[in-house]
């Protein structure tokens, strides 16, 4: 079968896809990876077909409009900016979309896509199936994971889900509206298209484990929670020789790392970083990122991009900004975390790290001070508590097969031809 999986977003965004992918293609499907041109080698590595998104994610966080995200504010107003960015950007996807479409036969879509994708499975009259990396559907037992963490009890959350929801389809309005036109489909409105595939009990599948995220008991049929997809990792892959002679030079270090987030002062950041780590004793290994953060001195090593799953299992820690993918990354490893949430679904997934007792209470970057984070970082590596669960989680997760209720779902379709997981 000719597999779809469409995502869009940074580099979080998409490396779990790869796992999938892989997983769907050693299973005999012919997967093809549809995302920003950037990506392009992530999908090469894991033998992924490859069609190309116009837009570079990195280069619009960079933008003037991407630099206003750093502006100070709450989660709403936040998120209201990054609509309009991605508003900005959204219509240029739908060529790219259709045309993957076209040489597909199912189409498997992030929830960053999936407003679009459904309005071109519908006029390609192919079917699809949502894989979502974070808990978007509206449930009464926690606030969506875009506006924070915590609960505000069951009719608020519920109440603010919708918002979000609302929010994020608004991204696509105009164009949706454009492509239902294109491929000859009655107009409809957001909440008339939302609707109908919450009514139609569209599937989706999860792509986190229940044992960090119970499945909500208020979801509707449909939804299912299928266990982690973890980016692929080539075989034998070695890390870098500077690397392994620093990390052979002392006492395990701790990984800091803000992955696809952006900040306004990455020197001054960085600072904060170095004078955290030399407070608590430790040496560290600096991953630029997109923050690009630096560190000096024969404690500290900046690095590049590297395969979190060969890396983070040498550290005595990881500090991240608790992106789903890091997050899971970071629990695969078994490692205490320093969760230092910047934006959006971030304050979520960290405070699930600090709930499930794998790492002490979110150190916010707006509240980034060399005491805080020296202080969470003694709590982290020298109490044994959170490294004995971070270990124990990470054994039981090594149990699970995220990618074998996909697989199942694209088998069902194969067999009756029906609407994948129904």
């Amino acid at each position: 079968m000719r597999v779809a999986v469409m995502t869009a977003g940074s580099r979080g965004d998409v490396a779990p896809y790869t796992g999938l992918g892989h997983g769907l293609a050693e299973a005999g499907h012919r997967v093809t990876l549809v995302t920003h041109g950037r990506f392009a080698p992530l999908a090469d590595a894991a033998g992924l077909g490859f069609h190309a998104l116009p837009v570079d994610p990195r280069a619009e966080l960079d933008s003037v409009a991407g630099r206003g995200l750093h502006r100070s504010g709450t989660h709403a107003g936040k998120l209201l900016r990054m609509v309009a960015l991605a508003r900005s950007v959204a219509g240029d996807l739908t060529d790219g979309l259709i045309a993957a479409a076209e040489e597909s036969d199912v189409l498997l879509l992030s929830a960053a896509v999936a407003p679009l994708g459904l309005a071109i499975a519908e006029g390609l009259r192919l079917p699809s199936l949502g894989v979502y990396l974070q808990p978007h559907a509206v449930t009464g037992e926690f606030a969506p994971p875009m506006a924070g963490p915590g609960s505000w009890g069951r009719p608020v959350n519920r109440l603010a889900a919708r918002a979000v929801n609302a929010a994020v389809d608004a991204v696509f309005t105009g164009a949706v509206r454009d492509a239902r036109a294109r491929l000859g489909l009655p107009p409809t409105c957001d909440r008339g298209a939302r609707r109908a595939r919450e009514d139609g009990d569209w599937p989706v599948l999860h792509g986190f484990s229940e044992r960090v995220v119970p499945r909500p008991a208020d979801w509707r049929p449909g939804l299912r929670v299928a266990g982690y997809w973890w980016p692929y990792g080539p075989p034998g892959y070695a890390l870098p020789t500077g690397l392994t002679g620093f990390l052979a030079a002392g006492p395990a270090p701790v990984y800091v790392g803000l992955g696809s987030a952006t900040v306004a002062d990455p020197a001054r950041v960085s600072a904060i970083v170095t004078g955290a780590l030399r407070a608590a004793g430790l040496r560290g290994v600096i991953q630029s990122g997109w923050a690009g953060l630096r560190a000096d001195g024969d404690d500290m090593l900046t690095i590049g991009e590297m395969p979190h799953e060969a890396l983070f299992p040498r550290m005595a820690a990881v500090v991240h900004a608790c992106g789903a993918g890091t997050t899971a990354a970071g629990l695969r490893a078994g490692v205490p975390a320093v969760p230092v949430p910047v934006q959006f679904d971030q304050s979520f997934w960290a405070a699930r790290l600090t709930a499930l007792g794998v790492a002490p209470a979110p150190v916010p970057l707006r509240r980034l001070t060399v005491p805080a984070l020296a202080s969470a970082l003694r709590r982290a590596t020298g109490d044994e508590g959170p490294r004995i669960r971070a270990r124990s989680l990470a054994a039981l997760l090594a149990r699970e097969d995220g990618v074998r209720p996909v697989l199942e779902a694209l088998e069902a379709y194969a067999e009756d031809g029906g609407v994948p997981g129904r």
